[in-house]
């Protein structure tokens, strides 16, 4: 039997081999031998990667890429710009009105773990999902996959491709999700799926992920490598700036250091396990997926910054993540160099599920602060710490200043009431001699709330940052209309869209416009509102500000806004089946990656909705190098004297979304009317 010393020495030789074969060479020029009946695809998701932060210095792998392959110079988000809305259009190749994917946090329509799945206690109906118990907890409850499409992963495993999703907690699971649904209240039996994320080999008494094989296991321990994922501490103090999930506080700067352990980890994982596995079960081809969690990760928690809009998300700790990211992917490629039969039948596909911007908890333009009512306050949190900072918007901004316009009570749906309390949920206390905030930013509005699924509640906030989503669960089209026209008047609003069944309101566009009226089982929203984006220079998306309806702080980093900022994502591939040395100038996005792999593999994805991406036909060897595409203004009616914009521009029968804007009528002019 080998021991693990053994195991090390021979890893240590294939290293010294890989770096020895490892070429710059593009992945389409390593064979001249027959084209096999099946490829192998690798998805590498670099988390929160703007297409600026890619340079030969700290991305030279990323950068590599995009000229040696297909660069998508024109690829775009979904919005909301946030990760698991993107993780879903990623693994089905639908938009978001088909997956219900509307946003990190969601109403669902239900208290999570009401049915007792993983013997939790119940809990919120405002989840936050990246998490595997609550993904799961979803599936479950809305017929085995809360997305209603099957998933690219899922379809290849049908037709016997290996795969598995390695990384980032949520968005890896999402890849698979249909494998999740718990079974007799737990997850299905280990190794259904090969997931591997933050939560591999958790310890009991804490949150659970999906357990693997034994085998799995024991391959694992034989290269060397724990079972359990590390966490984003990098093995510091909790509050340590080196610990990669410290945010800080408005005293205390974030992180200083990129997410390396977990990463090196997951890495190690894909190149030491995974890809062996695979290349063990050859001629049978696989499907990988790879999601890092940095740059994100690392940007939202970055202390380069604190209160201040510069360096903000483009300091020197920001840069560290991108080349974290980017090693992640050198590695992997580093392992196809040292087998290159593979190699020369693999394609690969990089993306980031969104863009990104420095967070502004005060400024609405370069040259205005906020006036709202919620920065008006000195709120005290729920652990009695005061928090002076007159002016800035306070987690939770939205339903504070609903519930104080609507006149009406404002419950948080995280925190439960206390014993004898007839509401369900606590009610946050809005008054001259005290305010608090809700703790996660999500809002019940109501008299009263009684309901654990919070459906007799007027309306319902949840926070994601740089947009908001606000649900009206008895569907009263007065309430809609109420709440609109407030938001017309809210001087931080950046684009009001409303679901297409309460007609045309003034000030607003229909949420059909962009993508998200479909077959989703989940909620929709009643209206979904982006925040204001500003650029400290106009020609530098690298420079965004947005304001966002977070916990985090002025000058860390969010996403989720409708700005080209964020609406533009890292797109690249390369691979037997991808040209090179290709720039691609028309619309792309995350939609259309499952159905452009789908076209290589040959497989057919049964669908249930109709808002599909397409195959990305011109980055593909035979295709034309060219396919029409068109730009487009949509401008709502005014109100108060102000509209929302959307920019967009469509190719081959889908629409892609730009940019979105709140601006004066009388200034929405031309083909760019968006600042």
């Amino acid at each position: 039997m080998r021991t693990r010393n053994t195991y090390r020495l021979i890893w240590a030789a294939t290293v010294l081999a890989a770096s020895l074969l490892f070429s710059h060479a593009s992945l389409a020029q390593q064979s001249n031998s027959p084209t096999p009946p099946h490829r192998n695809v690798i998805i590498f998701v670099a988390d929160g990667l703007r297409p600026g932060s890619v340079n030969q210095t700290d991305a030279p792998t990323l950068w590599a890429i995009r000229q040696q392959g297909v660069n998508f110079a024109n690829s775009h988000s979904l919005f909301p710009t946030f990760t698991t809305a993107n993780a879903s259009a990623i693994a089905t190749g639908h938009l978001l009105g088909d997956t219900g994917d509307f946003s990190n946090t969601l109403w669902v329509g239900y208290p999570t773990f009401d049915s007792g799945n993983f013997n939790l206690p119940r809990g919120t109906p405002t989840p936050f999902i990246e998490s595997d118990e609550i993904l799961a907890d979803l599936s479950s409850h809305y017929g085995g996959n809360y997305l209603n499409e099957m998933t690219l992963l899922t379809a290849a495993a049908n037709n016997g491709f290996n795969t598995a999703s390695i990384g980032k907690l949520g968005p890896a699971a999402i890849q698979q999700i249909e494998a999740i649904a718990p079974d007799q209240r737990a997850f299905p039996l280990a190794g259904t799926a090969l997931i591997i994320d933050d939560r591999t080999g958790a310890l009991p008494g804490g949150p659970q992920g999906v357990p693997l094989s034994p085998a799995l296991a024991l391959q694992l321990a034989e290269a060397g490598l724990s079972p359990e994922s590390p966490t984003r501490s990098n093995g510091y103090d909790t509050k340590a700036d080196g610990n990669n999930g410290y945010s800080g506080d408005v005293a205390h700067a974030g992180t200083l250091e990129a997410n390396t352990t977990q990463q090196q980890w997951f890495a190690d994982v894909a190149t030491k396990v995974i890809l062996p596995k695979f290349e063990r079960d050859a001629p049978r081809p696989f499907v990988l997926v790879f999601w890092s969690r940095d740059p994100d990760g690392t940007q939202h928690f970055e202390g380069d910054s604190l209160g201040a809009l510069w360096p903000g998300i483009n300091g020197d700790t920001s840069r560290r993540a991108v080349q974290n990211a980017d090693r992640n992917l050198r590695q992997i490629l580093d392992w196809l160099d040292a087998h290159p039969a593979i190699k020369a039948n693999t394609d690969l596909f990089v993306t980031s599920d969104h863009g990104f911007a420095t967070i502004s908890r005060q400024e609405i333009s370069l040259t205005r602060r906020t006036s709202s009512q919620s920065a008006k306050q000195i709120y005290v949190d729920s652990s009695g710490k005061l928090d002076t900072r007159l002016g800035t918007l306070p987690s939770g901004f939205l339903a504070i200043d609903l519930a104080l316009d609507m006149r009406t009570n404002l419950f948080d749906p995280d925190q439960p009431a206390a014993e004898g309390d007839a509401n369900a949920y606590r009610q946050i206390p809005l008054a001259h001699e005290i305010y608090q905030h809700p703790v996660s930013g999500n809002g019940l509005l109501g008299l009263t709330v009684v309901n654990l699924d919070g459906s007799d509640a007027l309306a319902i906030v949840t926070a994601n940052g740089g947009s908001d989503l606000i649900y009206v669960p008895d569907k009263n089209p007065d309430t809609v209309r109420q709440i609109a026209g407030l938001l017309t008047r809210y001087d931080y609003v950046g684009g009001i869209f409303v679901d297409d069944q309460y007609g045309a309101i003034p000030g607003t566009l229909p949420m059909s416009a962009i993508g998200l009226v479909g077959s989703s089982k989940t909620p929709r929203p009643a209206i979904v509102v982006a925040f204001k984006t500003f650029y400290l220079n106009p020609a530098d998306l690298q420079t965004a500000i947005e304001v966002s309806d977070t916990t985090l702080q002025e000058g860390q980093g969010m996403h989720g806004g409708f700005g080209r900022d964020c609406t533009f994502n890292n797109m690249a591939a390369i691979g037997p089946d991808f040209k090179a040395g290709f720039t691609d100038l028309a619309p792309a996005g995350n939609a259309d990656i499952a159905p452009t792999i789908a076209r290589i593999l040959g497989l057919e994805i049964p669908s249930h909705g109709v808002l599909k991406g397409r195959a990305l036909v011109e980055a593909l060897r035979g295709g034309a190098d060219t396919i029409p595409f068109t730009a487009g203004v949509l401008k709502s009616t005014a109100a108060n004297g102000k509209l929302t914009v959307l920019q967009f521009q469509e190719a081959g029968g889908e629409r892609y979304l730009d940019r979105a804007c709140y601006v004066d009528a009388a200034s929405a002019t031309g083909a760019n009317p968006c600042p």
